[in-house]
């Protein structure tokens, strides 16, 4: 499809630098076919029924971002995808003074260049445990366009992780887990709303700009996803007795849909995905999607535009725009049904 489609114009100021407080009070835009209704956060537990289940992302973000040198030259590195307990491949700026077997010092985190593919590296960190030099050496890996306007600080370290994490591998959040609190899930949990996680480890190529001009020439980058047999089964079972599988963002219904095969039955996985939805696209496994308002032109504002209709999706963005919604990874949020369900009312 045309990339141009999906374009439209945010004021930057829109674009919000630091999240809700408390979380559960962002904004929240349902979208059904009866129409567009304004909501908060906190009466999610009243727009769900009992017996649906949220299926959120545990992963954890790591401090992904590094800053060192090569001889006098200046490298900035975000890790993006783990090869081994020593070895990640990385976005490096710039990436042209990064040679095979060069060696990387961040600030006495010694790193040596394996391999280089335009602005990607693999870099070897020869430590015993590099999880823990990534906490001390690293910083949180912000998505750009909160990075660009200030500086990442102490507040990020929780702002920037959902209350389910726990499985560290991420570098960049789920951010639609961003928006849960403690009372939010026990709100739900008294509604009769079920509650499963699965793990996929963000990578950075989620911020990465489409740059061909028809979706069919873009390329994915591949993140790796668990779902447990038990898990599945649950899921599954829950289904079958009528409840509705609610992603908790794009991650979770990417992993969920590439898990599910064509009767939408989901199965264990534990493998990368790739997978890249774009309008036209027949849903298997997830019946609502809870998710942030995205960038123009991307890969996820493709998906939620397959999930919902893209007319309906850019009514929606617009209303919000006018409306004043906080846009991005810190931003609002929006209830998304496909155009055969309405929500509940």
């Amino acid at each position: 499809m045309d990339i141009s489609l999906f374009d439209f114009n945010l004021p930057k100021e829109q674009i919000a630098l630091r999240p809700a407080n408390p979380r559960d009070s962002a904004r929240l835009l349902r979208v059904d076919d009866a129409g567009l209704f304004d909501h908060r956060v906190f009466e999610l537990d009243q727009l769900l029924r009992p017996g649906d289940v949220l299926v959120s992302n545990d992963t954890r973000v790591i401090p992904a971002r590094l800053f060192g040198r090569k001889g006098e030259a200046k490298i900035e590195v975000t890790l993006h995808r783990r090869l081994d307990d020593q070895s990640w491949i990385a976005f490096a700026r710039p990436a042209k003074k990064c040679k095979i077997g060069d060696q990387i010092d961040f600030d006495g985190l010694i790193a040596e260049v394996k391999a280089r593919d335009g602005a990607e590296v693999t870099l070897h960190f020869p430590v015993d445990d590099l999880d823990a030099a990534l906490e001390h050496h690293g910083v949180m890996p912000l998505p750009p366009y909160i990075a660009a306007q200030r500086p990442v600080d102490a507040r990020d370290l929780d702002d920037y992780q959902t209350i389910f994490n726990r499985k560290a591998g991420a570098v960049a959040a789920p951010t639609a887990g961003l928006h849960f609190t403690p009372g939010l899930l026990a709100a739900l949990e008294a509604r009769g709303v079920l509650a499963e996680t699965l793990t996929l480890h963000v990578g950075a190529g989620t911020f990465l700009p489409v740059k061909v001009e028809d979706s069919d020439d873009h390329k994915m980058h591949s993140e790796w996803g668990e779902i447990t047999a038990e898990t599945a089964q649950r899921l599954n079972a829950a289904r079958a007795a009528g409840g509705r599988i609610i992603a908790v963002g794009t991650t979770s219904l990417r992993l969920l849909e590439s898990a599910a095969d064509r009767a939408g039955i989901i199965h264990p996985y534990c493998s990368d995905t790739d997978i890249f939805i774009t309008p036209g696209y027949r849903f298997r496994a997830v019946d609502v999607l809870l998710t942030n308002f995205h960038l123009p032109k991307s890969t996820l504002f493709m998906l939620v535009s397959a999930f919902s209709g893209l007319d309906r999706m850019k009514a929606a963005y617009d209303h919000a725009i006018r409306s004043g919604y906080r846009f991005y990874s810190y931003g609002d949020a929006c209830l998304l049904f496909p155009q055969t369900m309405n929500a509940p009312q």
